[in-house]
């Protein structure tokens, strides 16, 4: 394909198109931008998969390791703002070249002498993403219009749900034979470099004419290309022009209907290990469960929600399943004995009830900010992505003090191990360590009960918050708001 042998020195640097591609080259370049957001995702998830080991070999609390990821989070989030700019330098540059970074930091990671060093080292990474979260939606979103855009959006956010399925599936599958996390962090680093060579050579973006108009349908392009030569477009005050009531409220929606999401991603491993007693690869099988059908519902969301042309009822129908489906799996907790096969239907219709919600939120979202300004697509993006970042920030940091006894039950297996060295007289101190691991096991699934009801307030809040998005309730209006529009392009294209 010419998109990808295309390595003229110049083109590395300088890749806008000024003409909208065909629908070859257009789906290429959507997958080359969903495919480095499931690598990025799954080098930001991959310490969340061996959590447990990670935390063992740096005789990090419990407490410790949460903080580190509030800190990355918290970078992350302001990384997401500087990300604004890609109005004016453009997106594609900002992902190929993020990719390179993360991909030779998944190398330097593992060598980290302390607990501290690999800290700050995941800080940077998270800095990256908080990047990369708004670049590849802004690409998503140039190369897709609106009567695909749930679509797109869709497969977008297979990002951070694949690349979780692939934490899980990777680490199910190598860490019995490999045994070391290290390995880990080397597999997906070299996922990373490959990911970075297709991007350099075969991702490309709009030039800013064309990317900074609303484009309805595929038959608008003649029109787009015609306007993109005179375009007068509104940079000025780009945060002023995207801090506004239909753009702040709804990202702050999702942002806390997603908690749950941030759960799984940060805690799902530690959680099914301490409270069910599964190992590190029967938890990661579970997760798999959860990450594999939130992808295919992601997709199947998005491609009904374009069909019938709204957004709104999908939100509120995944939000009904995703509440049922939280209160389910937070009975579990006190019930330590459910079986895998019961958690894993549990974990995985609540994973539906978020992506049903989530792909057509996605695609009103990116609507909602063209109809204030199209030309600060990335400044909308990226106010998103400070607020999804701050309360993900947020979130991380209350866990712990939620669920105190979790400090105590991750340093459980090196005390029980010493227990069984010890035999019949364990010292004290040993004694005294077991009675405080035996009461924190006792009060963790009520303190986790009590974070996941947080989850269930914070999704039924969602539903108010989206209200202001763009976008129908009803099909049959939808559709003669599209009817109007095309017989609108008709008139043009006739008068040209």
């Amino acid at each position: 394909m010419a998109t990808i042998s295309d390595a003229h020195p110049s083109r590395l640097w300088n890749r806008q198109l000024q003409s909208y591609p065909d629908t070859g080259p257009r789906l290429w370049y959507l997958t080359v931008a969903v495919l480095a957001t499931v690598v990025l995702y799954y080098e930001l998830y991959v310490g969340g998969g061996v959590a447990p080991l990670i935390l063992e070999h740096y005789k990090m609390s419990f407490t410790f390791y949460v903080n580190m990821l509030v800190v990355a989070n918290l970078f992350g989030a302001f990384a997401s703002l500087a990300a604004g700019l890609a109005d004016r330098w453009g997106r594609a540059n900002l992902v190929t070249y993020g990719l390179l970074i993360t991909g030779v930091m998944m190398f330097v990671l593992p060598a980290a002498p302390n607990s501290v060093v690999f800290a700050i080292l995941s800080v940077v990474v998270g800095i990256v993403e908080g990047v990369i979260l708004v670049a590849t939606p802004a690409l998503v979103r140039d190369f897709s219009p609106q009567l695909g855009r749930a679509s797109a959006m869709g497969f977008w956010t297979l990002g951070p749900v694949v690349g979780s399925l692939v934490v899980s599936w990777v680490a199910t599958a190598t860490l019995p034979r490999l045994l070391t996390w290290e390995s880990q962090f080397y597999i997906v680093g070299v996922v990373g470099l490959i990911m970075f060579v297709v991007a350099l050579f075969g991702l490309r973006e709009l030039a800013p004419g064309l990317r900074d108009q609303i484009m309805v349908s595929v038959r608008d392009r003649k029109i787009i290309e015609a306007r993109a030569k005179q375009l007068d477009v509104d940079l000025s005050h780009p945060w002023r022009q995207m801090m506004r009531r239909d753009i702040i409220l709804p990202a702050l929606g999702i942002s806390i209907f997603l908690l749950i999401y941030y759960t799984a991603v940060g805690f799902f491993t530690i959680y099914l290990t301490t409270i069910f007693a599964f190992t590190t690869s029967q938890a990661n099988g579970l997760n798999a469960w959860y990450w594999a059908v939130d992808a295919v519902a992601l997709v199947i969301a998005g491609i009904l929600s374009d069909r019938l042309r709204v957004r709104k009822p999908f939100m509120v129908v995944g939000t009904v399943i995703a509440v049922a489906m939280t209160i389910v799996f937070l009975t579990r907790a006190t019930h330590p004995d459910t079986g895998y096969g019961t958690l894993a239907l549990i974990i995985s219709v609540l994973a539906a009830g978020l992506a049903i919600a989530y792909a057509p939120w996605m695609a009103a979202f990116t609507e909602t900010v063209e109809r204030r300004n199209p030309a600060l697509t990335a400044t909308g993006l990226a106010v998103w992505g400070w607020i999804i970042r701050i309360v993900v920030t947020a979130s991380l940091f209350f866990v712990p003090y939620v669920v105190s006894s979790m400090n105590t039950l991750v340093e459980a297996p090196a005390y029980l191990a010493a227990a069984k060295q010890a035999g019949a007289n364990p010292p004290p101190a040993l004694v005294e360590k077991l009675a405080e691991i035996k009461a924190a096991a006792a009060i963790a699934p009520g303190q986790w009960q009590t974070w996941f009801w947080i989850c269930v307030v914070a999704q039924l809040v969602f539903i108010p918050l989206m209200l202001p998005l763009a976008g129908r309730w009803s099909p049959k209006a939808a559709r003669a708001e599209i009817e109007a529009h095309d017989r609108e392009v008709e008139r043009l294209l006739d008068g040209s």
